[in-house]
């Protein structure tokens, strides 16, 4: 395309958050930013929407009292101009496999943009922690200039995917980074990963959750294969997998027969 794109900017840690502000002044130098952002942090909220929600200015933008999902409708509807692209994160702490891609706030902002026939991009920043850590994921703290790896292949993605056809193909690109090394990291084309190991224990009455994959990466015990998304940001290299919004719909011979038995019991 030609001339600056115009980036309507959100993300689910919160418009205060150090990736959400190494984004934005990244995106700042590709394009028109406008940011339209949670309020508060929306981590892992899906694309919950809500019917009312309350917005206030912002020295970046538009806070919103909302989901990802609401700052997206939001923004696209009524408060942005007329954006050629959304980007969504900084994310602190990775979106990845296809399990996640209905969780994760992030994501599930570039898939409601998606339904507007919007191109998007969900950025998020792997974080390894160290599973026997005694701390909450709230009390981590990833710093601005950790982010730039994120914020580089957003940037590049950003400024090249419009021009070069890539959203004629999909509809969504979901970008996963490595925190910075010594070399900048290269970008690899995945798929998202098949691995899933949730389990559950439960205690006087109380069920914990447990996702394993986490410490399996940080251990970097994990059976992906090349080419998946968890793989290559373990590895080190930038993941993009490139996606399309759920969901797809296929007709089987074997619910087509239920359907044609249905009034005969």
């Amino acid at each position: 395309m030609s001339g600056s794109p115009e980036i309507l900017l959100t993300n689910d840690d919160g418009i205060d958050s150090p990736g959400f502000h190494a984004l934005y002044d990244a995106l700042g130098e590709v394009g028109n930013v406008t940011a339209v952002a949670p309020a508060d942090d929306q981590s892992a909220v899906g694309r919950s929407m809500s019917n009312k929600v309350d917005v206030e200015e912002h020295e970046l933008g538009y806070a919103v009292h909302g989901t990802p999902a609401d700052c997206v409708v939001a923004g696209l509807q009524s408060l942005g101009p007329d954006p050629d692209i959304v980007v969504s994160g900084a994310n602190k702490g990775a979106n990845l496999g296809h399990y996640v891609l209905g969780r994760s706030g992030t994501v599930s902002a570039a898939v409601e943009a998606a339904f507007f026939d919007v191109p998007a991009i969900a950025v998020s920043l792997y974080v390894p922690i160290d599973p026997d850590e005694d701390r909450a994921w709230s009390e981590v703290e990833v710093p601005k200039e950790d982010y730039r790896e994120a914020t580089r292949a957003a940037t590049y993605l950003t400024r090249h995917a419009l021009g070069a056809g890539v959203f004629e193909q999909v509809d969504y690109l979901n970008v996963n980074a490595p925190l910075p090394g010594e070399e900048p990291a290269p970008l690899e084309v995945t798929n998202p990963s098949h691995m899933y190991e949730m389990d559950a224990t439960i205690t006087d009455g109380t069920v914990s959750l447990h996702d394993r994959v986490w410490e399996r990466m940080a251990s970097g015990d994990i059976p992906d294969p090349e080419g998946t998304d968890r793989r290559a940001v373990v590895d080190g290299r930038i993941s993009v997998s490139p996606l399309t919004a759920p969901h797809t719909t296929e007709h089987h011979e074997s619910l087509d027969a239920l359907a044609q038995t249905y009034l005969s019991e």
